[in-house]
């Protein structure tokens, strides 16, 4: 089996389109299942953040693997397959591999160097895990990612060059319209985003803060967590608030419009930021006289920028992708080995008990001592003859191309690995050891 990754991102897809991919993936109990379906899949894990939707599986053979996934995810948005195919990206096998760990490192995200996206990565592979859904291939590749990324933000400063994406949202808001520090603001919503741009907007200064969520029991939780007195509000106040504020934040998970021109009424607030994906706001609130507009969307071209500033960090977190994409890759060539040294030895004890099968014909009156020094010279022969060819077999399999010599193995001795193979089935329990994480970056 090999790893294929199917996914669409901000690099590929249109606002609309990624809007419509992350609703479409909420049901990843469904989805996991609809792709496990599939006859060329063999494991999932389903990655999907306000920013990319990517798939990750293991595929008997690539042209089926595709098939089979990209029809799932067609099927999951309700979009024609051609039409998705021109925002689709595909990795496959060593290439998948480097991907994963660019993700994990930060260096795929619109603001590179963002690390919310480990916590991500451990929350996918666990929800896939309480389904079955992985095996060993992706356990130790998601593993291995997780290690990379903690790797990549402790031995280089990609993560302090860097910046949040709520943070590179006020400086291009506030570039735009007033400094934060002194504002009153406004946070819609309550999760994780909203909790983040609500401790942005505090360090930040703001004179005044207000949260508000459909539920007051969530919004007011979180006020409870901010070591600054915030208001709370509850939805039915929102046009109050929004009188009030001079900046306005959403980020909450509606899949409906939250922020609209009637929603504000009479209120004009100098700048109106979107972080929510499918979009909370209206882009008609944008073409309001003394508002400004920013969402997701409107932030490539910054993001971009900052990523040109922190090249020599990017450089450095590549390097340490590379090495670990060469380690993971022999690790995996090594394992791919194991099944032909498992058949091999396998069929040895099979050729070792035949003849000592005869032998106890041939010779019936043979005494216990006698029979049992025979038996162990025998294996002592077998296990000598075999113990070089098997471990250099193991050793050229970790270099490139190493899996011709364990075909070449297989085809001079006629080996059935599939007996010797058992599948390794793993609990979200013992998923992923822990992760430090900070909540900046991809929603």
């Amino acid at each position: 089996m090999s790893i294929l990754v199917v996914g669409l991102s901000h690099h590929t897809a249109s606002v609309a389109l990624l809007e419509k991919a992350v609703a479409g993936t909420a049901d990843r109990p469904a989805l996991t299942r609809d792709l496990l379906a599939g006859p060329n899949v063999g494991e999932v894990v389903v990655l999907s953040t306000c920013n990319r939707v990517e798939l990750y599986a293991t595929v008997a053979t690539f042209h089926g693997g595709l098939h089979d996934v990209s029809t799932v995810l067609a099927g999951r948005l309700g979009v024609d397959i051609g039409d998705l195919a021109q925002s689709l990206y595909v990795h496959y096998a060593d290439d998948a591999v480097q991907h994963l760990f660019e993700v994990a490192g930060g260096l795929d995200s619109m603001v590179v160097g963002e690390s919310q996206i480990l916590g991500q990565l451990r929350g996918a592979y666990n929800a896939a895990a309480e389904l079955g859904a992985p095996g060993r291939l992706l356990h130790e590749l998601m593993q291995q990612a997780l290690r990379v990324g903690k790797r990549v933000h402790t031995e280089t400063g990609i993560d302090r060059a860097g910046q949040s994406v709520v943070s590179l949202a006020l400086q291009v808001g506030s570039a735009a319209t007033r400094p934060v520090a002194g504002a009153s603001a406004l946070v819609i919503g309550a999760g994780s985003m909203g909790a983040l741009v609500a401790a942005t907007l505090l360090r930040s200064g703001v004179e005044s803060l207000t949260l508000a969520n459909r539920s007051g029991i969530r919004a007011a939780r979180l006020a409870r967590t901010l070591e600054t007195p915030v208001d709370v509000v509850r939805f039915d106040d929102l046009p109050r608030a929004l009188r009030r504020a001079d900046i306005v934040v959403t980020a909450t998970a509606s899949t409906a419009t939250v922020l609209t021109v009637e929603t504000l009424g009479d209120a004009r607030p100098q700048l109106v930021i979107d972080l929510a994906v499918p979009r909370d706001v209206d882009p008609a609130v944008g073409e309001l006289d003394g508002v400004h507009l920013v969402d997701i969307a409107s932030l490539g071209d910054q993001a971009h920028s900052d990523a040109v500033a922190v090249q020599a960090e990017v450089t450095a977190a590549n390097a340490i992708v590379a090495e670990e994409v060469a380690a993971f890759l022999a690790w995996q060539r090594s394992v791919d080995v194991t099944p032909t040294v498992a058949a091999l030895r396998a069929r040895a004890d099979e050729v070792v008990a035949s003849e000592l099968g005869r032998l106890s014909s041939r010779l019936p009156d043979l005494d216990d001592h006698s029979r049992s020094e025979v038996e162990r010279t025998v294996r002592r022969v077998v296990a000598t003859l075999l113990h070089v060819p098997t471990v250099r077999v193991k050793e050229l399999a970790s270099s490139p191309n190493g899996q011709a010599y364990a075909s070449a193995l297989r085809e001079l001795f006629g080996l059935d690995t599939a007996a010797a193979a058992a599948p390794a089935v793993f609990s979200a329990n013992e998923a992923v050891a822990p992760v430090v994480t900070t909540t900046d970056g991809e929603a």
